[in-house]
């Protein structure tokens, strides 16, 4: 079992940045691969980013490519998405996500994962 809370959401002008973080408790957090997806008002759940348990291997999704970065911190338990040159489109609730995984693989697809944080709120002004 992984609980996962999300933090660092706020109000950001556009090509600001923002920081955020996914908490994990629960003992297989090293062993699991991770994904950050995102939700805006009445649009269905994106794909963002994703890393596999050794951070060895990351992904993104193509809309945020080259401005987001993915890591992790395994003795924090803890996952990070740090969001470079912010544009109004990215405004959404994140959310992270684990599976157990203890390949190289990274997972796209939202039904992969067994678990999801509760999501906070990114607003991009223009």
């Amino acid at each position: 079992q992984v609980q996962l809370v999300e933090s660092g959401g706020g109000l950001v002008q556009a090509g600001g940045s923002l920081r955020l973080s996914c908490a994990a408790s629960g003992r297989t957090f090293s062993r699991c691969a991770m994904g950050w997806f995102r939700q805006a008002p009445g649009k269905e759940r994106e794909f963002v980013a994703a890393i596999n348990w050794s951070g060895a291997t990351t992904y993104y999704g193509d809309s945020v490519k080259g401005r987001f970065t993915i890591s992790r911190d395994n003795a924090k338990n803890t996952v990070y998405l740090q969001m470079n040159s912010l544009k109004p489109e990215d405004t959404a609730v994140y959310y992270c996500a684990a599976v157990y995984d203890y390949t190289s693989n990274t997972r796209v697809a939202s039904y992969h994962y067994d678990y999801w944080g509760q999501g906070t709120q990114v607003t991009v002004s223009s």
